[in-house]
């Protein structure tokens, strides 16, 4: 069985519980997944499977031959990705649902955070800005960057303006509050990163 499956974020909305408390969740369409290989420890030195999900458009003929092998010819995958085996009962051409997820399950969700374009540093990083009054002409400055002769140059690593967002991101230890098969989709509490129909990596543990 498989550690994880590939899906998308279809958006966030809210149950309520017995006692009428509200619980944030994200819904999640979790697979169905294809399997395109098996890694076994005797021939690749580790065990995991590599699966499918999604349809590509236009893809090209590595990609043609390579899911063709595993049964899904004039078909191309949008993501293919390699999760940790627990057993080695899948062989390629399978399908993997989330199934493999239960209520109360803690998971780890990866994605790609929300691209926010050139940010200052005060987005950025947080920074408090400098003075707000008495003729201060760059209140959302990040100040000075370095020093004078010695050492004549900018520290590797120097917190700056620039590109912000559009990172792999991981949030960790989400528990699931409802497997709903008749929809394909899992419901997470708490937030996953990236916009509605982003691509994402659940994983267990």
């Amino acid at each position: 069985m498989t550690k994880g499956l590939i899906g998308r974020k279809l958006g966030m909305t809210r149950l309520f519980a017995a006692d009428g408390s509200s619980i944030p969740v994200t819904v999640i369409e979790a697979g169905p997944n294809s399997v395109l290989q098996v890694r076994s420890q005797e021939i690749d030195g580790y065990s995991a499977v590599q699966l499918g999900f999604g349809v590509r458009r236009h893809p090209n003929k590595p990609a043609l031959g390579h899911t063709a092998k595993a049964g899904f010819p004039e078909r191309g995958f949008q993501l293919i990705r390699e999760f940790p085996l627990a057993n080695d009962n899948l062989t390629p051409g399978q399908i993997v649902t989330l199934d493999i997820f239960a209520p109360g399950e803690r998971v780890s969700v990866v994605g790609t955070s929300k691209g926010k374009g050139f940010a200052g540093v005060m987005k950025r990083h947080g920074f408090g800005g400098g003075r707000a009054t008495h003729g201060c002409l760059t209140p959302r400055s990040g100040g000075s960057i370095g020093s004078a002769a010695d050492p004549s140059r900018v520290f590797p690593g120097k917190k700056m303006a620039g590109h912000h967002g559009a990172a792999r991101t991981t949030v960790k230890n989400l528990t699931i509050i409802d497997v709903r098969p008749e929809y394909g989709v899992i419901l997470v509490r708490g937030a996953v990163p990236g916009p509605n129909g982003g691509l994402l990596l659940v994983k267990k543990g």
